[in-house]
Parts: structure tokens; sequence; C-alpha cells
């Protein structure tokens, strides 16, 4: 008896190891596709983020990409920054849309999320992002329960007010970043 337990035990393990194998496979596979798709929406973002944008050009700084909205012309009209944080169930991952001076918000999408499905996936309708736009970003936001009152404040998604402190979070954590950079002169 103990035999033929072990027997399914190491057919537990190998079974296991192989469709782990072939995860990892697929996954290495399809990343530059993953990836490529990632930008192209997040290129297909940046007008509707900022507002006067036409096109974005993607930067590098400190390892990590930013997008300069430009309009017709070139000129600078605000960023879009990417960000992610830990949501309630998993990661999130949002552009965040700043005027050219980093004060005030323009935008906010969501990119990737796995909330928990009619509760924290909320944070990505429409309705709810479009809180943020207009938002001053000094001093950082703050997500409340009920009816925002101040201008810094967010109205939480009832029932999910872990994903909405998470993706306030995130953008507070873009925003003060994307503020060092401008302030250290490596943004232009």
């Amino acid at each position: 008896m103990n035999t033929h337990r072990l027997a399914d035990a190491w057919l537990v393990l190998v079974l296991a190891m192989a469709f782990g194998a072939s995860l990892a496979a697929v996954h290495a596979a399809l990343k530059p596709r993953i990836d490529a798709n990632k930008l192209n929406d997040t290129m297909s973002q940046v007008p509707m983020l900022v507002p006067g944008a036409t096109r974005g050009e993607r930067l590098v700084v400190a390892d990590a990409p930013l997008y300069r909205a430009v309009d017709a012309a070139g000129m600078l009209v605000g960023w879009v920054v990417p960000a992610s944080g830990q949501g309630f169930a998993d990661r999130i991952e949002v552009l965040v849309g700043l005027d050219a001076r980093a004060h005030r918000l323009t935008g906010l999408y969501v990119l990737d999320q796995k909330e928990t499905p009619g509760l924290g996936d909320n944070v990505t309708r429409e309705g709810w992002r479009t809180q943020f736009v207009g938002k001053p970003t000094d001093p950082p936001l703050q997500v409340r329960k009920g009816t925002a009152q101040a201008p810094h404040e967010i109205e939480a998604v009832t029932g999910a007010t872990i994903s909405s402190e998470s993706v306030t979070a995130i953008v507070n954590a873009a925003v003060r970043r994307l503020r060092e950079q401008l302030a250290a002169g490596t943004l232009r």
C-alpha cells in the first residue's frame, strides 16, 4: 500500500515539474510579444491621458520607462508614467498622466490587474478613474470611504477599499518619482 502511494507521489511531482517547465517555456517564448503589446497599449494611451498630446516619446530614466507626451509640433505637454504595486489580489499596473510640471493629474489608465471580479476590478472603470483627472499632486492623494470632500481625496470603490488604496498609493509613488526627476533636472 505504501509503495503505491509513493509511486503516486512521484507521478504528481513529475507532472507538476513538467507542467511548470512548460508554462515557463511558453512565458519565455511569448515575453517579447507581451512586452510589445504593452508598449503599443501604452503609446496608444498617451494622447488619451494627456490633453493636447498627439504622441508619446519613450525615455528610460534610472532603468525605468517614462513617456514624454508631446503635441503635433513636438512640444512637451505632459508626462505618462508607468507604475505598479501590490493590490489586494495581485500586482496592479497603471499609466499615470501628468501635466508638464507634474502639478496636476491628467489621466489614469489601468494596464493590468487581477483584483476580485465585481469589486476590486472596478478600479478599471472609467467612472472611477476619471475622479483622478484634474487632481493636484500636492498634497498626496488620499482615499476616502464615501464621497470625496477635499481636492486631494479619492472616493474608494465600494467593497474594495484595499484596491482603491493600492491604486492611489501607486499614483502617489509615480508622482513623487517624476517630481524628483524634474527637480533634479534629469528630464526635459
